[in-house]
């Protein structure tokens, strides 16, 4: 009988965990592997707020994330990366280094300032409160966590849609399992991968207008207030590098889903964590589902309210 888990956390050894400020509207989410898991990362979009993703570039010395931190506050988001790590360390999880272990916690923001109050960011308690929020569960999705404040759908004169949190699983037969969770908060408008049509974004009048349309107009361009970050897991046996090829592979799907993406104005970035408690697929194979729950996952971010 097929799991009615249809989400990251379908992968067993991790978790997901929200913590959410509606009033001020935004938020964190983390996903935790405590048992470290081989980690990589691509990084698309050309204005990224990221944390030590240098430590998951193919030929360094660290090979496994103990927690991805996906969170809202534009750049002053990554101090709650701090209450993960003293939450992880607590728990004794981390890096062998002498007398401690360093949790390795890489971590990318939004930017959410603009909708609710720009003062309050997520910080080092409202990380700590994502890990004792941590289940594995199935991920709730919507506006909560660090899609509390998304938004997707920008030009000037536009009314942008709703985003979230999305999150999505694919099963194979053989027991291989690609997951992904994703926080859309995108320039351009989410479109149903297959047939094009929008499903959320800028709207006129009422009626949805074609961002990538409006954003050959240099005039019509909504700077550094975008991006779609997210973690690609699977239960796969992959290498550093193979884990960086599938992260990679995984933003064709965002792709697929968000038009256009990518941008100057965005700054795309997906994590990707691999468990290896299966060891009987490809790397090929991997990518390619990855990027299908990537696809799945942005629908699912704003389809669900």
């Amino acid at each position: 009988m097929e799991s009615t888990n249809q989400t990251l956390t379908a992968i067993d050894g991790i978790k997901v965990g929200h913590a959410t400020d509606a009033t001020a509207r935004t938020g964190c989410t983390v996903v935790l592997c405590p048992a470290g898991a081989t980690a990589g990362v691509d990084v698309r979009g050309a204005a990224p707020g990221t944390r030590e993703t240098e430590a998951l570039r193919s030929g360094r010395l660290v090979q496994k994330a103990h927690a991805i931190l996906l969170t809202g506050g534009s750049a002053f988001g990554l101090d709650a990366a701090g209450g993960v790590v003293q939450y992880l360390e607590e728990q004794n999880v981390g890096f062998p280094a002498g007398p401690v272990r360093v949790p390795i916690v890489p971590a990318a923001v939004i930017f959410d300032l603009g909708v609710g109050n720009a003062k309050v960011r997520p910080d080092r308690e409202m990380g700590y409160q994502a890990c004792r929020n941590a289940t594995g569960e199935p991920v709730a999705m919507g506006a909560i966590g660090a899609g509390t404040g998304a938004t997707v759908g920008k030009a000037p004169g536009v009314s942008s849609s709703s985003g979230g949190v999305g999150s999505a699983c694919m099963r194979l037969d053989s027991g291989l399992i690609v997951a992904a969770v994703v926080v859309v908060n995108a320039l351009g408008n989410v479109v149903h991968p297959k047939t094009g049509e929008i499903l959320a974004g800028g709207k006129e009048n009422g009626n949805f207008v074609d961002i990538t349309e409006r954003l050959l107009d240099a005039n019509n361009i909504v700077r550094g207030t975008n991006t779609t970050i997210g973690v690609v897991a699977t239960n796969a046996t992959l290498t550093p590098a193979e884990a960086n090829r599938v992260a990679e592979m995984a933003h064709d799907g965002m792709a697929r889903a968000i038009r256009p993406s990518h941008t100057m104005f965005d700054g795309d970035t997906l994590f990707a964590l691999a468990t290896g408690t299966y060891t009987g697929s490809s790397v090929n194979a991997v990518g390619i589902l990855a990027a299908e729950v990537v696809a799945e996952a942005i629908v699912n971010a704003v389809r669900t309210r």
